[in-house]
C-alpha cells in the first residue's frame, strides 16, 4: 500500500517521498490511520519494521493541524530507552517533518544538562527523552508536561527490563489525563500488558509478528563449536569473506570490551557500544561505523536497541540472546529496505536452551553451516583454537587442568617454604 492511502498530507508524503519511500510497511498501514483517528495503539512490532514513521509522521499531522497560540512546552511526548534510540526518534521527526513548522527537541542521559535546559527554555513541540533524564528534568520544574497532548512509549519491554518502571509512573502521573496514548513493544510481556492497561484507553491491538519483513531478506545460518573457538572462527569469517560492515551482538558490557580488543589485535578495526561508555565514546564510535572508518561494531543489545544503521552487510550473533526476541531484533540490523543481509551465529554447547527458545519463536529451524578452509575445503570449527594472529604471535595458551594444578602445587609449595623459612627461630650454632 502507498502512503497515499493511508490519509498523510502532500507535505508529509513527498518528504517520505525524497527518501525512497515507495510502499508503506505493515505497521505503517495499520498504525497511521488509526493514530490520525486519535486511537490509542498497543503495538508489538520488531525492529526494522517501520515502526518509528508509523507514529512520527501521524503526530507530525496531528500537530501541524491542531496550533496552539503556547510554543514553549512539549505537546508530543516520545520516551525511549536508550541515548541512541533517543536521538534517532528525534532526528527521524526532523527528517519527515522538513517544512513543517514544528519543533523537536531530545534529552537523555549521559551529557551536560545545561543545554538541554536552553532547548526547552526556547520551547518545543515534540519532546523525545529517555525515563531517567525528562524525570530529572521535571523534578528540576525545568519541563512542563501538562500540555502533552500525544504520549509514546517506545521499545516499552526494553524499558521495563531495564528498570525503568517507577521513572515512568511518575511521569505519566504528571500528564494530563485526557491524551492520546501510543505503545511499541517487541514482546508482550505481564509488565508490559500491566503498564497498557494502566496508560491506555480502549487501545487498538496491533500484531506484526516475527519472522516477517523484518527478517524476509535475511540469509540465516550457525556454526556449533566449542566456546573458545569462537573469536577464531568469527576472525577466519570476516577476513575470508572480506566482509566490509559488520555488527556483532554480545550479553554482556564485558564480552563487547574482551572481543572489541581482540579484533583490533589481530588488525580488524572495530569499536564497542555499550552503557560503560561514555555518550562520547559511544557517539564517536557510531559515527566511525556509519562512515566506514571502522569496520566492526561490537554491540549489547541495550545500546544498540532501536539504532538504524544502512548497509550492514553481516550481523553475528556471537553469543546467543538470553531473550529469544532479541534474535530478531538483531538480525533486523541487516536486510533492511529490502536488500539482502546476512545473519550468522556462532553457538557453543551451553547456548543449547536458547537455541531453542529462538527456533521456536522464529518458527524455523536455523540452518547449520560448514567452515571453509582458503582452499575450499571443509574445516572444523573447533580447529581456529588459539588462532595465530596475522603478525605470528599465537593467542595465549591456556594450561590444561593436570598442568594448572600442577603449576598452582608448585607455588603453594614454595610459599610455604619461604613463609616456613621467614617464621623459623633463626638456628642455634653448635659449640665446639
Amino acid at each position: 500500500m502507498s502512503f497515499e492511502n493511508l490519509g498523510l498530507e502532500t507535505d508529509l508524503q513527498k518528504n517520505v517521498t525524497s527518501l525512497g519511500y515507495t510502499e508503506a510497511t505493515p505497521i505503517q498501514q495499520e498504525a497511521i490511520p488509526l493514530i490520525l483517528d486519535r486511537k490509542d495503539v498497543l503495538a508489538r512490532a520488531q525492529t526494522g519494521t517501520g515502526k518509528t514513521a508509523a507514529f512520527a509522521l501521524p503526530i507530525l499531522q496531528l500537530l501541524e493541524n491542531s496550533p496552539t497560540p503556547d510554543r514553549r512546552f512539549p505537546r508530543a511526548l516520545v520516551i525511549a530507552p536508550t541515548r541512541e534510540l533517543t536521538q534517532q526518534v528525534a532526528q527521524a521527526f526532523q527528517t519527515y517533518g522538513r517544512g513543517i513548522p514544528l519543533k523537536v527537541g531530545a534529552v537523555y542521559g549521559g551529557v551536560g544538562i545545561s543545554a538541554q535546559i536552553d532547548l526547552l527554555k526556547r520551547g518545543v513541540d515534540i519532546l523525545c527523552a529517555t525515563p531517567g533524564r525528562l524525570l530529572d528534568l521535571f523534578n528540576q520544574e525545568q519541563v512542563r508536561l501538562a500540555n502533552v497532548e500525544i504520549l509514546v512509549l517506545d521499545e516499552a519491554d526494553r524499558m521495563l527490563d531495564m528498570g525503568f518502571i517507577d521513572d515512568i509512573q511518575t511521569i505519566i502521573a504528571a500528564l494530563p489525563t485526557r491524551r492520546q496514548s501510543l505503545l511499541f513493544s517487541a514482546t508482550y510481556t505481564k509488565p508490559v500488558m500491566h503498564l497498557a492497561a494502566k496508560i491506555l484507553y480502549r487501545p487498538e491491538h496491533i500484531k506484526i509478528t516475527p519472522g516477517n519483513d523484518a527478517v524476509a531478506t535475511v540469509n540465516q545460518i550457525m556454526y556449533r563449536m566449542n566456546g573458545a573457538a569462537k573469536r577464531g572462527v568469527l576472525r577466519h569469517l570476516i577476513v575470508q569473506g572480506q566482509w566490509s560492515r559488520v555488527l556483532i551482538f554480545t550479553r554482556t558490557r564485558f564480552s563487547a570490551s574482551r572481543l572489541c580488543q581482540y579484533l583490533n589485535e589481530v588488525n580488524i578495526p572495530a569499536a564497542a557500544l555499550h552503557g560503560n561508555r561514555s555518550q562520547a565514546a559511544r557517539d564517536t564510535a557510531l559515527a566511525a561505523f556509519k562512515r566506514g572508518d571502522t569496520r566492526v561494531l561490537v554491540a549489547t543489545d541495550v545500546a544498540a536497541r532501536g539504532i538504524h544503521i544502512d548497509d550492514v552487510s553481516h550481523v553475528v550473533n556471537f553469543e546467543l540472546p538470553q531473550v529469544p526476541e532479541d534474535y530478531v531484533h538483531r538480525i533486523g540490523r541487516t536486510g533492511r529496505a529490502g536488500s539482502g543481509g546476512h545473519a550468522i551465529s556462532l553457538v557453543c554447547p551451553e547456548e543449547k536452551t536458547q537455541l531453542k527458545q529462538i527456533e521456536r519463536v522464529m518458527h524455523m529451524p536455523i540452518p547449520r553451516g560448514e567452515l571453509k578452509g582458503a582452499k575450499g575445503e571443509t574445516v572444523s570449527p573447533d580447529s581456529f583454537i588459539d588462532l595465530p594472529s596475522p603478525g605470528g604471535r599465537g593467542a595465549r595458551h591456556r594450561p590444561s587442568q593436570k598442568q594448572h594444578t600442577h603449576a598452582s602445587q608448585s607455588r603453594y609449595q614454595g610459599a610455604k617454604s619461604r613463609k616456613t623459612a621467614k617464621h623459623s627461630p633463626p638456628a642455634t650454632r653448635k659449640k665446639k
